[in-house]
This record gives structure tokens, sequence and C-alpha cells, in this order.
């Protein structure tokens, strides 16, 4: 059996993130009193009494409103609802019944759906009462829970929701390449991410700042799992605001040290920048494998045969660290070269898993140590005994030498090109580290 899928949904604050948290057992969903904070829809393993499930987290949903990001908050909210087995109507009991949780129940009645509704900050036993307001929704028993200190009746709920949930589930697949879309905020991430899964499952919008959680989708190409991670864009650290930016861009760096490889979404229109070349580093930083996709392409005017070299040859000379990592120009909007995405991931993949042999490590090293030996320093030379591979992600080269200290960068640059020649290496950074054996 697969993982049952349990939708939360109601209107904006009435904690559908701290629920989900509490849910989870981590702070995985954003959470601040600001309304509006979740906006796509998020998806969590969770666990009750042995049971896995997967819980979705929505954005709060005003029926009628006409702003466009809140037109597709209700439209995120809504696939949810039609994905989900079950659904968990949240209300505010603080505030009492709001004429928005009359338009959210009609709405949920049409779903078919099983529907639980749950009161929540009802912070201590005195207020129980309040959750009976709620039976006037006619959407069946409130029950009064307080998700913030997981009191009242959170372990209730839980077990009405679970009951005839399986213990007995599907194990999912390990073997997926994990993709995190980075780049600055309006790069258009959230386009290419829509675009690679030919639907709209995250809001984008000319606004800067629209994407604020990491979110998770799963595509299939050429029989290949992939998990497509839409990320906030990365501002300026002195530009960030505290709050809700803040925790956005925190979870786009994890989400860059938790993935497999990062696509770095570049505009075109305005070419590469100093925050492009700071998220470039903090990849190369953490040793993941990295495509640079150059997007908007379609409005770059006077296209010529040697527009693309020009393009990148700026590139390699604005961000010449990342000489060694592909480069594809797309579209977002037309899906220009997209699936090129898919194709270039597997090979950087297998670049950043790649093992070699000690044997061919040595020759190449020594090769390269006769061909043009260290300067000696103040009568003393680097000597190489030894050339290992440690590991994997990114690889791992251990060098073993008279003195660590004799190795000088230019130098380590120098053999790393030489076994990014002998080897590829391609998308992938190289750790080179010396250990001294006397």
């Amino acid at each position: 059996m697969k993982k049952p899928v349990v939708a939360i949904v109601g209107r904006p604050n009435v904690g559908k993130s701290t629920l989900v948290n509490r849910l989870v057992g981590n702070r995985k969903s954003i959470v601040d009193d600001l309304p509006g904070v979740t906006r796509d829809r998020i998806y969590f393993d969770a666990e009750w009494q042995s049971k896995i499930f997967t819980v979705i987290d929505t954005g709060g949903i005003i029926p009628g409103e006409n702003d466009d990001i809140m037109v597709s908050v209700f439209n995120q909210a809504k696939i949810a609802c039609e994905e989900a087995d079950k659904i968990i109507f949240l209300t505010d009991g603080k505030e009492g019944v709001n004429p928005i949780d009359y338009d959210i129940a009609n709405i949920l009645r049409q779903s078919g759906k099983p529907v639980y509704l749950a009161v929540n900050k009802i912070d201590n036993p005195a207020s129980f009462l309040l959750a009976n307001d709620f039976y006037s929704l006619g959407i069946g028993n409130p029950m009064a829970i307080s998700a913030l200190h997981g009191s009242g009746g959170v372990g209730d709920l839980l077990d009405t929701v679970t009951e005839d949930f399986s213990q007995d589930i599907e194990e999912e697949k390990e073997n997926r390449i994990k993709i995190a879309i980075v780049g600055r905020p309006n790069a258009g991430k959230s386009s290419v991410v829509n675009s690679l899964l030919n639907e709209k499952r995250v809001i984008v919008s000319d606004v800067s700042g629209t994407t604020r959680d990491s979110i998770d989708s799963f595509v299939t190409y050429k029989d290949k799992d992939f998990v497509i991670v839409d990320t906030a864009g990365i501002r300026k650290k002195s530009k960030v605001d505290w709050g809700v930016e803040k925790f956005a861009v925190d979870r786009a760096i994890r989400s860059i040290r938790s993935c497999d490889v990062a696509l770095l979404v570049i505009d075109a229109t305005e070419g590469i920048s100093d925050q492009d070349k700071k998220i470039a580093s903090i990849i190369t930083e953490a040793g993941k494998g990295i495509i640079i996709a150059v997007n908007k392409w379609d409005l770059i005017e006077n296209k010529k045969s040697d527009t693309v070299n020009k393009f990148s040859k700026k590139l390699s000379n604005d961000i010449p660290f990342l000489e060694f990592a592909p480069k594809i120009f797309i579209s977002a909007l037309t899906k220009q070269r997209l699936n090129n995405i898919f194709e270039e991931a597997e090979k950087v993949y297998a670049e950043c898993t790649k093992r070699i042999s000690t044997g061919f490590l040595n020759k190449i090293i020594k090769e390269a140590y006769m061909l043009n030996p260290p300067v000696s320093q103040k009568g003393k030379r680097l000597k190489i005994m030894y050339v290992t591979q440690t590991g994997i992600q990114p690889p791992n080269i251990v060098i073993f030498a008279n003195n660590s200290d004799l190795l000088k960068d230019s130098y380590k640059r120098y053999l790393e090109n030489k076994l990014r020649e002998a080897f590829g290496f391609f998308g992938t950074p190289l750790k080179i580290s010396v250990r001294e054996r006397k």
C-alpha cells in the first residue's frame, strides 16, 4: 500500500504550519505571526502510532479574493485537497467562527473527501467550550487542539484521522537524484520547476520573494527518478530582512547542502552578478555538483551562431572557479532545452560519485610532478609519496607528502587541472587535501 495523504487547509494565520511541525516533529514549515507566510503546497512525512502518512501544508485561503498571489494560493490548496485522502480543516478558536470559515466549509463539502474539523489555539481546558461554536459550520464534530503546545486533542485528532491507515506501506525509492534549483530572486527558478513538471506546482509571480519554503517535487525522466527542489531566492545577506525571508534563505542554503546537484539559475537578460558568484561559492564549498542554467534565453535578441560561445566565455571570465561546470541555455517560458537539465544532472551525479583507482591516480600525479616540479622553498621541495581517493560527493583526493606547508594553492590548482584533464570530474568540485608522511 502507498502512504495515505492528509491535507491541512484553512484561512490565513490559523496555525496550519504550526500543526504540520507538530505532526512532523520538527520545524520544517516556516512559522510567523504574519498571515500568508505559506503559499505553495509542501509535503512532509509524518508518523503516528507506527502509521506513516504524508501531510500537505497549504497556504491560507480566502475564497473570492482577486489578488494574483492569493488566487494562486487558493488553487494550490484545491490541488492539495484533490490529492489528499483526508482533509483536516483548521480553524482559530481564539477568534471564533469567521465568515471565511463558512466559505471554506462549503468548498470542502463539495470535495467528497472525509473532512475533520480542528479548532486550534485552545491552550487551556477553560477554553474548550469555545469549540462548540464551530458546530455551526455543519461539517462534523469540532475537535479542540493546541498545535503550538501539543496539548488538547491533538492526539485524539490523529487517532481519528489515522484509524484506518495501514502500517504496511510501500517502501520509497532511494535512488533518486536530488536537484536543488537555486539562484537570486526573480531569476525564474519556480518557472523552471513548473515547466519541468508540466504543471503549476509552485506559484510564479513578478514579485520578488514569492517562493518561501523549499518545495520537493518528484519526476521521472527516461525511467530515471529525480527530486526537484524549488528554493527561495538568495539575496545579499545585508539586504535580507529578519523573519520570514531569513528563514526562507536559510532553507534554501540547507537545500543546497542536502542535494546531489545544484542548478544555478542565472537571468540571461541581466548576466552574472556578484550574488550569483556568492551562491556559486556556497555550492562549491558544500561540495555539490553544479550546473549553470542561463534562463530567459528567448529574450536575448539578435542571436547569432556565436552568441552562446560569447556568453559562455564571459561566464568563464566572470566565474573562473566554475570553469568545470556545464552550462546550458534554457527558457522556462518556451521550454527550450529544459530536458537537458535531467541529462546533465545525471552526468554530473556520475562525476560526483566517480572513483578512480589508486594506481591511475598515482600515475597521473607522478607525471604532472615530473612535467612541472614545485618550486623549492628555503631549500626544501615538496615530495609526493602517495595519492589515493578517500571519498565521493565530492571526490576527495588525499596526497601524502613530506610537508603539507610546501603544497601551495597555485600548485594545488595545477594538480587539480591535471586530474580533470585525465579523469573529467565535470560539474563537481574536487577536494584535495594533504597529509604529512615523514
